[in-house]
């Protein structure tokens, strides 16, 4: 057993990753977009990134063999690791018991699908969601549990470099697009910096960044879940030809091009403007002119 200061995580590195893989059978896939981080620094600089302390109720996605958990576990006052593999969740109470044992009770690990998962099946409600998000699934499971947890005050990812760059994307740049609208309609979306691709094994084949989320304490427009998806109908038609003005992208959505062009209108907007110049606050307008 790896012993550690007291109230202090053992965390892991390259060969304890590899051994603890290999004690698993654990062979990383694509198909759940596993990539392991196995250095220390990292996960110590993610976790200050999110600015986690002690009160802290710390969501973590695919927590996989530990690294970034055991570095959660230091600081927040508990963390709740959503795993979708049975094998990893199995091992994950262990290896925490193993390096970390003052802080094991900080611990609960659920077997499940996270953009399936729902607030009423987690043992505390999170404030903080801190996770290296599987690439393939990154950005539908980032929204889903700002939807799903009004009570996470920031979020802080890890994602593939491209996706955090259209994340934090402002209105008018090239990469601005359907995640940077929904993003910004739960809080301020922003680049928190880079990681190298050795930090990871396998080493993937790409970049990957930082994003932090920080929810609106004062939401400047209705969250329920009905204006939400009214909001998130504009833009996913807005998006859909994003070459179109928005007079003939949302033609569909409204009933017939001249009703498109009643609504933007309405809205203030000019309807041969294209959606990647709108703000999200456009969007809410033109979803609420009726």
């Amino acid at each position: 057993m790896t012993t550690s200061p007291r109230g202090k995580a053992a965390l892991l590195g390259p060969a304890e990753v590899r051994t603890l893989a290999a004690e698993l059978g654990v062979r990383p896939t694509k198909q759940l977009g596993q990539n392991f981080v196995h250095d220390a620094n990292t996960v110590r600089r993610i976790v200050a990134a999110a600015g986690v302390v002690s009160d802290d109720v710390a969501l973590e996605v695919g927590p996989g063999l530990g690294s970034l958990t055991l570095a959660l576990l230091d600081v927040a006052g508990a963390v709740v690791a959503v795993e979708i593999d049975p094998v990893l969740a199995g091992r994950l109470p262990a290896t925490v018991a193993e390096r970390a044992a003052d802080l094991a009770d900080r611990l609960t690990v659920i077997t499940a699908d996270a953009l399936r998962v729902r607030l009423g099946e987690l043992p505390a409600a999170p404030t903080t969601l801190v996770a290296n998000l599987p690439y393939n699934v990154a950005v539908p499971v980032l929204l889903h549990l700002l939807a799903e947890c009004p009570t996470i005050r920031t979020a802080l990812v890890m994602v593939q470099s491209e996706v955090a760059d259209r994340l934090a994307a402002p209105p008018g740049s090239r990469t601005y697009g359907v995640p940077s609208v929904k993003a910004s309609f739960f809080g301020t979306v922003k680049r928190s910096g880079a990681v190298g691709r050795q930090v990871f094994w396998p080493v993937p084949q790409v970049e990957s960044g930082l994003v932090r989320i920080d929810r609106y304490a004062d939401p400047p427009w209705p969250m329920d879940v009905e204006h939400r998806k009214r909001v998130f109908t504009v833009v996913d038609a807005a998006f859909a030809q994003r070459r179109k003005t928005l007079r003939a992208a949302l033609a569909g959505w409204a009933g017939s091009a001249a009703e498109a062009e009643r609504r933007l209108v309405a809205a203030g907007i000019d309807p041969s403007a294209r959606g990647e110049t709108l703000p999200t606050a456009d969007f809410v307008r033109l979803a609420n002119c009726e």
